[in-house]
């Protein structure tokens, strides 16, 4: 199939997991979702990774985030390294981690790259928004293991400028100073952003970040 871009709707698909049967739309409901592959379980990178994951579930929630993981093993297997988990990272996993043993959901949202390994998931991260529209793609090589600080910044500016005419610079983390966007009128910018802006460029006015009080 063709591989999936920004902006199209994440397929739905049933599937076994550590927390029962998961039909993706229906889990997801009017949540924002993240779904990442994981290259197999027992191994190192990916078991710090889902302690991490587990220990930023408030930050998550906060949020309105579910967050599913997946690998192609099965669910035996998954129990097992749970527990593996939670003594090594010193937490509770507390999110569905789901079992593409038949690799149906790795293949449906491309997460195998034969170049890399013909068996094994790639570390995908998928951000879905509540419409269900794939709203980010980021994918790690299997040696690299994923910043999840940088998911929640890269989170903050998708909720944010999904209800706002702006946009977020380099390196920006919530709470500071965004660009407004080129489609809004200079004449417009006092009733949208009331704050206040400043012009660097007729190009680039940067306003503090609308949502704060």
């Amino acid at each position: 199939m063709a591989s999936i871009r920004l902006g199209d709707e994440a397929p739905n698909f049933t599937a076994q997991s550590s927390e029962g049967e998961i039909i993706f739309h229906d889990w997801l409901g009017n949540s924002w979702g993240v779904l990442f592959s994981h290259p197999a379980d027992y191994t190192p990178v990916c078991t710090t990774e889902l302690g991490t994951v587990a220990k930023y579930k408030k930050e998550f929630e906060k949020r309105n985030v579910k967050v599913v993981a997946l690998s192609v093993d099965g669910l035996q297997s998954h129990r097992g390294w749970i527990s593996d988990i939670n003594e090594t990272q010193n937490t509770t996993v507390n999110f569905p981690i789901i079992a593409d043993e038949d690799r149906k959901v790795a293949v449906l949202y491309d997460m195998i790259h034969p170049n890399a390994d013909e068996k094994a998931t790639v570390r995908s991260v998928f951000v879905i928004d509540p419409d269900k529209k794939v709203k980010l793609m980021i994918t790690y090589p299997a040696s690299t293991g994923r910043n999840f600080d940088e998911l929640l910044r890269v989170i903050d500016s998708l909720q944010l400028t999904a209800y706002h005419k702006v946009a977020t610079p380099a390196n920006w983390n919530n709470g500071e100073d965004c660009v407004i966007v080129p489609s809004v009128a200079n004449e417009d910018i006092p009733s949208l952003f009331p704050k206040g802006h400043i012009e660097i460029k007729p190009y680039l006015r940067m306003t503090p970040q609308p949502n704060l009080n």
